[in-house]
């Protein structure tokens, strides 16, 4: 008889999925365990581990009724158990369950220490991320994480012999777990319904931290959205917008827009803020718009809708691609459009208009890392205003208040408030050190709003202008154990959604379109938000189009009461 027989290579690639395979003399190095005790394991392994925040807020929010928290505990234990045991099948076991692990603990890390919730739009934020802002999260303490949580469990599960019954047996074992396990999770649930329902109504942020579950249903939300995004056809939107009438002065309008990032409304001195955070742009009068609210709490969400047409709550990603936005709609009006980035992206909004990424220049006065000063977007602006000849808009995206690393948004020169934040891993500092770096990158975009107001002033004699200062979103700074932004908007905090807007006019762009600057500051601390942006910029280029609303104007009110007194004036 001739017995073929595999070679040791061939034998060890094939144990790592399938033990079965493995000489009899090895056997005795790596212990046995069954498939299903494995499942099993993994399960309990994951929701004692990677739930730290799912576990603590359950509580929280049962703490009163203690034995419907058994039941709930009862309920996601034996649903995880039924789940992990699904993928007790031979050759595929193995990488499911480090899947799982290595998923639940990634999610985990940013829950636990970040307050995160990972739903499609955190999917959608992390997958433009730049290496740059990505590697000030990839901490020793991230790594530390990552390696003796996921890393070591997930080598154990590689290591040791998985015992498989034959099909038909297995098949029967693994229903044998899961019908009873699905039976407990539906009893848990009906036993306390009234309770489960209510905490969901109130509390939908304890089923958005549940690993694995939701991170891997929000990243295959996103590949099939993502998927359907390729098919988009854009829509032409404003084509028949036109300038109404030539500046009246003689002088091309100018409006420069700071696309701000991440800076919320709470520490803004302008709003009332105890820190004097905002002192250069209060010594140029500007108008603060103090209870303004953001689109999102990502900028993969606000940025590309407050430059969409659409309102907050009819917006959607796949609206916003399919239809021109508002740099197109300047455009059809003939309006000289640039976007100067020194953040992430335009996220689509500047994909048909001239567009500058300020990082690629590494400038050694700005940049380091790939990453530069705010400044940067100063450096040409004196150029590019003597180039001016016709109306024109210039977008300054702004790198702003970005976190964790707060510490890397400003010189030195303006650490003004400390100790602050010298590191990306807010577990080694204080909360107060962390309001400090935050505070201080506040106080660098004030000083950078400032210049842009300055050099528009030197240029007066050769432009009219104005400026409009809009963050994307807020921050959360520790409050209720949250950190950085990101919250799905219905449980978001209002300070990550709460975001400071701020006007400038010079003198004889106000006149000329009969903005009064005195009303605009009796209005300013009426409710605004990023639905008005949109309109609010068409109407300070002058611009009528069939999709301009003026309700939604945020100086119409004002130019309205102007041309009002004007008119009387001119019958006295």
């Amino acid at each position: 008889m001739v017995r073929t027989v595999a070679s040791p290579r061939a034998l060890n690639r094939s144990s790592i999925l399938d033990d079965s395979h493995e000489p009899a003399s090895g056997r005795s190095l790596r212990p046995r365990i069954g498939s299903v005790t494995l499942s099993v394991l993994t399960a309990l392994y994951i929701l004692i581990v990677a739930n730290h925040t799912f576990w603590t807020r359950a509580f929280d929010y049962m703490s009163t009724k203690p034995m419907a928290f058994a039941a709930f505990v009862v309920g996601i234990t034996a649903i995880t158990i039924a789940a992990m045991t699904t993928f007790s099948v031979k050759y595929l076991i193995k990488p499911a369950l480090i899947f799982f692990i290595m998923v639940s603990v990634l999610a985990a890390w940013f829950t636990d220490q970040f307050g995160v919730i990972i739903d499609k739009e955190m999917i959608r934020n992390a997958a433009v991320t730049t290496q740059a802002e990505s590697a000030h999260l990839i901490t020793q303490a991230f790594l530390l994480h990552i390696l003796i949580k996921g890393v070591l469990p997930s080598l154990f599960i590689l290591w040791v012999r998985v015992v498989h019954k034959p099909f038909l047996r297995k098949f029967v074992w693994n229903m044998a777990v899961i019908i009873p396990c699905l039976a407990i999770f539906v009893g848990a649930a009906l036993s306390f319904s009234q309770t489960f329902a209510a905490v969901g109504r109130m509390h939908k942020d304890v089923m958005l931290t549940l690993n694995p579950f939701l991170p891997i249903s929000s990243a295959t939300r996103y590949a099939f959205a993502s998927e359907e995004d390729r098919n988009i056809v854009r829509r032409p939107l404003g084509t028949d917008a036109h300038q109404r009438t030539a500046s009246a002065n003689g002088k091309p309008r100018v409006t420069i827009i700071v696309t701000g990032e991440t800076a919320r409304a709470q520490n803004f001195s302008l709003g009332g803020y105890a820190r004097e955070t905002n002192p250069e742009m209060k010594a140029r009068g500007v108008i603060y718009f103090s209870n303004a609210t953001s689109c999102g709490t990502a900028t993969a969400v606000s940025l590309p809708c407050m430059y969409s047409v659409y309102p907050r709550k009819e917006y959607t990603h796949r609206k916003g691609l399919e239809t021109d936005n508002l740099t197109d709609i300047l455009g059809h009006a003939k309006v000289n459009v640039e976007w100067w980035d020194n953040d992430t992206g335009s996220y689509g909004v500047a994909n048909r208009i001239p567009y500058r990424f300020l990082p690629d220049s590494a400038d050694p006065r700005y940049c380091t890392d790939g990453e530069c000063l705010d400044t940067i977007l100063l450096d040409k602006l004196d150029e590019w205003l003597a180039d001016v000849k016709t109306d024109s808009v210039l977008v300054l995206h702004q790198l702003g208040s970005h976190g964790p690393a707060y510490y890397r948004r400003y010189p030195d020169d303006f650490r003004r408030f400390t100790p602050d934040c010298r590191t990306g891993e807010f577990g080694s500092c204080k909360p107060e050190e962390i309001v400090n770096a935050y505070d201080n990158t506040i106080l660098y975009t004030d000083h950078v709003v400032a210049k842009v107001i300055d050099t528009l002033k030197e240029h007066g004699s050769s432009v009219s202008a104005s400026m409009l200062y809009v963050s994307d979103h807020g921050e959360s700074l520790g409050e209720n154990g949250l950190y950085l932004h990101g919250a799905p908007y219905i449980i978001a905090p209002a300070e990550q959604t709460r975001v400071p807007i701020v006007a400038w006019f010079a003198p004889d762009f106000s006149a000329a379109s009969g903005i009064d600057t005195a009303c605009m500051a009796a209005r300013a601390a009426e409710p605004a938000s990023h639905d008005n942006f949109f309109h609010s910029v068409l109407g300070l280029m002058d611009i009528a189009t069939s999709i301009y609303d003026p309700k939604l104007d945020l100086f119409a009110p004002c130019r309205k009461a102007a041309d009002a007194i004007a008119s009387a004036a001119q019958k006295g």
